[in-house]
C-alpha cells in the first residue's frame, strides 16, 4: 500500500456518475503511484470493448502496472481499493462473509436493485444501514433506502468484485433459505426427538430433503466451508434455531443460524449425500460424503451425528488429499525430529505410537508416514474408526462395533492376511494393546495413537491399561506426541523486541537461545484478520533405550521417564513451539495458548 501522503480530491462532489478510467488514472499520476509508459498502456487497454464493463480499478491490475513510490511493486485490487477510499474521503471496508448476517442484509434491496447500482448492504440495524460501494459519485439509491430506514447510512468503499461476487451469492443464499422456510412454514421444530419442542397441532408441514431449495441450501454450505479453509462443520440445533459453525485454524467460528424448521431436511439432506439412515435419528450415524471443488480437486467429509437435546447434531470433518502429498518439512518437523523419525520408521517390526488430543494432526502424521511406506514391495493394512481418508496404496479396514468387528478383532483378522505394517487407529484397551504387541512380536511394524500429554506418559498409560511392562520394554521402538500451533500471516504479522529475561521466563524450565526478534500477529485481509493463516505441526519425540527400558516399570514415574528422555535427546513441545517462535512462523501467544507449563508433566 503506498504510504506517501494522498491529494485529496475536493469536497464538493461531482455529479452523479460512475468512477471513470481517466479520473483513476489522473489521481494515480498525481499521486505518483504510475509511470507515463503504464499510463498510456491502460488507457489502450480501457478503450478495447472488452474493458468497457470492468470496474477503472481492475484496469491497471490487469495491465501489470508497478507502483515507482513502492519500488516498483505491483498494485493490487485489493490495494487500489484502499486507496480509492482515501482518496474519497470514505471508509474502507473488508468484506468477510463470516461476519454479515446474510438474511437480515439482503432484505432492505432487491437482488437486481443491489445489482443496478453495484452495492452490498454490509450490516442493517434501526439505527444504522452500511452499504458497500465501489462507486463513490452514484448516490441516488439513498434517497430510496431513507424511506425504509430510519437511521444513518454509511457508504463504505469496497473491492469492486468482490462486491460482484457476494451479490450473487448472498442472495442466491437468501433466496434459497426464504424458499425453504416458505415451503416448511410454521413448522416449529427440527425434530420429533427435541426434547423441548412446542408441537402446533395441524400446522406442522414435512419439507422434502430433495427439495431444489435445500439441494442449493447444502451445496453452499459445503463450498463455503472449502473456500475459507474450514476443517469442520458444526450444524448445531437449538430451540429456534439452528447454529453453523466452521472450525479454521483450530478456532470455531459462528456462520449462520438456520431457522428451525428447515434444519430438519438439511439434516436429512446432508445424511442422504452420506448414504446414512434418515429415519434414524435416536442413535449416532457415521457417514461419508467425497465430492470436488469447482469441478477438479477431490475433497472427502466424514460425517458423525448425535442425538442432542433440540435434535440432531452433526459434524462434518473436511479432508483435504493433499495433505497426503505433503513432506516431513511442510508438516513440521525439524531436522533433528526428522532425523530420529525417519531411522524410528526403517525398523521391521516394533511399535511406534503418536500421541496428543483430538485434532493434534495424529492421524495426518501417521498418514504421510503410511503414504511413504507403501511401495508395491510391502502390504501395507489399517484398522480405523472410523476410515479418516481413503487412500488406495493401504488396505483399509472400517470397525464395526455393533456387528463384533473390533480394534482387537480386526488387527486378529489382518494378522491372517499377511502383512508387513499395520496401522491401529487407537489403543483404547488391553485387548486391542495385547494385539498390537502380539502383532509386533510376530515380525510386523505397527503404528498406533494413544490420548496422553506427552511422549513420555504413553509409557505410563500403557502401563495403567494393563499391558506387562517387560512386554513395552521388548516391543516399543518409540513414541511422538504432537500439536498443531497456528502460523503467522506472511503480509501482516510485526516484528517485535524480546530480551534474555523475557525468554527464558516463557520457556522456563528449559534453555534454548533467545532470539534477536519474534514475531506477533496483527490481521489483514489475507488472514481474515485473525492474525494467522494455517497450521503446523510442533513434535517431541524419542527413541527407546536400555536406560528408558529400566525405567518402565509398574508405578513408574512420568517425570522421570521425561528425565531420562530429555537426557538422550528429546526436545520437550515447550522448545519445539519455541523453536518456530524464534523463525516467525509463530507468535508467543500461540506458543502459550498451545504448550501449557505443566505439558509435561
Amino acid at each position: 500500500m503506498n504510504t506517501m501522503p494522498h491529494r485529496s480530491i475536493s469536497s464538493k462532489e461531482p455529479p452523479e456518475a460512475k468512477l471513470t478510467l481517466n479520473q483513476v488514472l489522473l489521481w494515480l499520476q498525481q499521486d505518483g503511484m504510475i509511470s507515463s509508459a503504464d499510463l498510456e498502456q491502460c488507457r489502450i487497454y480501457g478503450k478495447a470493448p472488452s474493458s468497457k464493463t470492468k470496474h477503472p480499478l481492475n484496469i491497471p491490475v490487469e495491465c501489470g502496472v508497478t507502483d515507482p513510490s513502492q519500488f516498483g511493486k505491483p498494485l493490487t485490487l485489493e490495494n487500489l481499493t484502499q486507496w480509492l477510499a482515501k482518496k474519497v474521503n470514505l471508509p474502507y471496508y473488508y468484506i468477510d462473509p463470516l461476519k454479515i448476517d446474510i438474511p437480515s442484509v439482503t432484505l432492505i434491496y432487491s437482488h437486481a436493485y443491489a445489482a443496478n447500482y453495484n452495492i452490498l448492504p454490509i450490516k442493517v440495524s434501526k439505527d444504522e444501514a452500511v452499504i458497500a460501494t465501489a462507486e463513490p459519485y452514484i448516490r441516488s439509491w439513498e434517497a430510496d433506502l431513507k424511506k425504509i430506514q430510519s437511521g444513518q447510512i454509511t457508504r463504505v468503499i469496497a473491492n469492486p468484485d468482490e462486491i460482484k461476487r457476494y451479490l450473487g451469492e448472498f442472495y442466491a443464499f437468501a433466496k434459497s433459505l426464504k424458499g425453504a422456510t416458505d415451503n416448511s412454514a410454521n413448522q416449529s421444530g427440527n425434530s420429533i426427538y427435541n426434547f423441548e419442542q412446542l408441537v402446533e397441532l395441524g400446522q406442522i408441514t414435512n419439507l422434502d430433503a430433495e427439495n431444489q431449495h435445500i439441494v442449493n441450501l447444502v451445496n453452499w454450505l459445503m463450498q463455503y466451508a472449502f473456500d475459507q479453509r474450514a476443517s469442520d462443520i458444526h450444524i448445531e440445533p437449538r430451540r429456534n434455531q439452528g447454529n453453523v459453525r466452521f472450525r479454521i485454524d483450530g478456532i470455531l467460528h459462528d456462520v449462520y443460524q438456520l431457522p428451525a424448521a428447515i434444519m430438519n431436511p438439511v439434516m436429512s439432506r446432508l445424511k442422504i449425500l452420506g448414504r446414512m439412515n434418515i429415519a434414524e435419528k435416536r442413535l449416532p450415524q457415521d457417514g461419508r460424503i467425497k465430492t470436488h471443488i469447482g469441478g477438479k480437486k477431490e475433497i472427502e467429509l466424514r460425517l458423525s451425528t448425535i442425538p442432542s437435546a433440540f435434535g440432531e447434531k452433526m459434524v462434518m470433518r473436511i479432508f483435504d488429499p493433499e495433505v497426503l502429498t505433503r513432506d516431513y518439512k511442510q508438516l513440521g518437523f525439524n531436522n533433528h525430529e526428522q532425523a530420529i523419525w525417519t531411522k524410528l520408521i526403517q525398523h521391521s517390526h516394533g511399535i511406534i505410537l503418536v500421541t496428543g488430543p483430538t485434532g493434534s494432526g495424529k492421524t495426518t502424521t501417521l498418514y504421510t508416514t503410511l503414504k511413504h511406506l507403501a511401495t508395491s514391495e510391502v502390504n501395507l493394512c489399517t484398522v480405523e474408526d472410523p476410515i479418516e481418508q481413503i487412500e488406495p496404496s493401504f488396505n483399509q479396514l472400517q470397525v464395526k462395533s455393533s456387528i463384533g468387528l473390533t480394534f482387537a478383532s480386526g488387527i486378529r483378522a489382518l494378522m491372517r492376511q499377511d502383512p508387513d505394517i499395520i496401522m491401529v487407529g487407537e489403543i483404547r484397551d488391553l485387548e486391542t494393546a495385547e494385539m498390537a504387541i502380539q502383532a509386533s512380536l510376530t515380525g510386523h511394524l505397527v503404528f498406533s495413537t494413544l490420548h496422553t500429554n506427552n511422549a513420555p506418559s504413553a509409557i505410563v498409560r500403557l502401563l495403567d491399561i494393563g499391558v506387562p511392562a517387560y512386554l513395552i520394554q521388548l516391543t516399543l521402538l518409540g513414541v511422538m506426541a504432537q500439536r498443531l500451533v497456528r502460523v503467522l500471516c506472511r503480509e501482516c504479522k510485526k516484528q517485535v523486541g524480546i530480551d534474555d529475561q523475557q525468554w527464558s521466563q516463557l520457556i522456563t524450565p528449559y534453555k534454548a537461545a533467545t532470539p534477536t526478534h519474534v514475531y506477533e500477529a496483527v490481521g489483514c485481509k489475507e488472514c481474515r484478520h485473525t492474525g494467522y493463516s494455517g497450521r503446523i505441526g510442533i513434535y517431541e519425540i524419542f527413541s527407546n533405550s536400555s536406560a528408558l527400558k529400566k525405567l518402565m516399570v509398574n508405578g513408574c514415574d512420568n517425570t522421570v521417564l521425561q528425565k531420562q528422555a530429555m537426557l538422550e535427546g528429546m526436545r520437550p513441545l515447550r522448545l519445539s513451539a519455541a523453536e518456530k517462535v524464534a523463525a516467525g512462523i509463530t507468535s508467543i501467544d500461540e506458543m502459550l495458548r498451545v504448550t501449557p507449563e505443566n505439558i509435561g508433566d
